[in-house]
């Protein structure tokens, strides 16, 4: 029955997440937009660390630490975020709920394990519009960068283990802009397609060793620099509207333009964190990432190096509690500061935020819940802050696969 269950689930966030609008940020208009987070809840809720390696989590960040799995796993999450949207003049507000990952792993051996899964690369979903007397302009973007990525860690030694995945990104981008004036009949509307796909590739390795009675762990991640295909199509239309609001298309014009290339910028990630197995974890770690080149320096973007750090951990009270539930309970916190490469009018767009989780036990699964409360962008030279708060849901199940069998 648990089996059906993954399996529907399955199908149906494979099917949402082609169409799902999972941004409401006016940033997303560059680039490939939002990049998301690209691994579960429980390390969303610290932060955002990939160091953390557990015996019955998923780590989607670091294939190098499959080889921690004792068990196979199913893992799926999504999340709700709410976001207010700030100028020097004026506010908005905007609201979303997005698939975030779909994801199985499993050992095949004491020292292998697979992975693979479905994920959001990144989001493009935004509206804005600026009306005066005489004329008007509407901006208008959506899409997404979807992810499937099969990955493998080994074991080397009881200290070291290796890792490796690669990922098929692909989808589909559309970005319009109409221009009204009230002394012309017909506004203008140019919109632009993008079906983009491409190959990414990531490694990894995890050092984990005893210090005393301590746990200690380093994890390195290097994504090389990769390329994507972008098959673009423009198409320019003539636009009136009824006294009702409904738009009528008149002409439309098709438009050849040169089907281009988007070079993704390589990553490099170090971390490192100490604890009691099963007890408690603090760590930290920071990302360095290359300027990538998106071809939209026509819309006045920048890019420059990107940074990222990450503090966080969890507190288990008692894990194999039987009197107490909520001494099982896994309580998560973090911290994460990012400059996001992303450049407008000389302001680097910055982002921070607080991070919040809880691990639910359940039988033979777990309930994961998180929050996370941050600040993106600037006010400064007339940009857009977007202050932002997310709740996230997730399951991850548990069970014993590849057991050779003892009686038939």
């Amino acid at each position: 029955m648990i089996k059906k269950i993954i399996l529907g689930s399955a199908f149906l966030f494979s099917l949402h997440t082609f169409a799902q609008e999972g941004t409401a940020s006016p940033y997303s208009f560059y680039g490939l937009g939002e990049t998301k987070f690209n691994g579960t809840i429980e390390n969303k809720s610290m932060g955002g660390m990939s160091v953390i390696n557990d015996s019955l989590r998923i780590n989607l960040q670091n294939p190098a630490d499959l080889t921690s799995l004792k068990l196979t796993g199913f893992a799926v999450g999504g999340s709700f975020v709410a976001t207010k949207l700030k100028t020097d003049q004026d506010t908005e507000k905007a609201q979303r709920t997005t698939f975030d990952y779909l994801a199985m792993a499993f050992p095949v051996s004491s020292k292998m394990a697979f992975s693979l899964g479905l994920m959001p690369y990144s989001s493009v979903g935004y509206k804005i519009i600026n009306i005066t007397n005489d004329e008007g302009t509407r901006f208008n973007g959506v899409g997404n960068i979807n992810k499937f990525f099969v990955g493998a860690g080994y074991q080397i030694n009881k200290n070291f283990s290796i890792g490796a995945d690669v990922s098929y990104n692909f989808g589909r981008t559309e970005k319009s802009a109409l221009y009204l004036r009230s002394d012309i009949q017909y506004g203008t509307r140019e919109q632009n397609i993008a079906t983009i796909n491409g190959l990414a590739f990531k490694t990894g390795l995890t050092y984990k060793a005893k210090i005393n009675k301590y746990d200690f762990t380093t994890g390195l991640i290097f994504a090389p620099g990769s390329v994507l295909k972008s098959d673009n199509t423009r198409n320019i239309a003539k636009i009136t509207y009824t006294s009702s609001g409904s738009e009528i298309v008149w002409e439309v014009n098709d438009v050849e333009i040169p089907n281009s290339e988007i070079r993704l910028p390589s990553k490099f990630t170090l971390g490192s964190g100490f604890g009691l197995d099963k007890k408690w974890f603090v760590g930290a770690e920071a990302t360095l990432s290359s300027k990538g080149n998106y071809g939209d320096n026509y819309a006045g973007a920048e890019y420059e190096k990107a940074t990222k750090f990450a503090f966080g951990g969890y507190y288990i009270p008692k894990y194999n509690s039987f009197s107490s539930y909520f001494d099982r309970v896994s309580y998560r916190a973090g911290l994460r500061y990012e400059n996001t490469g992303l450049v407008l009018k000389s302001e680097s767009i910055k982002d921070r935020a607080l991070t919040l989780g809880l691990g639910l036990p359940l039988y033979g699964s777990t309930l994961n819940v998180g929050m996370e409360m941050g600040k993106r962008g600037t006010t400064n030279a007339g940009l857009i802050q977007e202050n932002y708060m997310g709740f996230s849901v997730g399951l991850s199940f548990n069970d014993r696969w590849f057991v050779k069998r003892r009686f038939d």
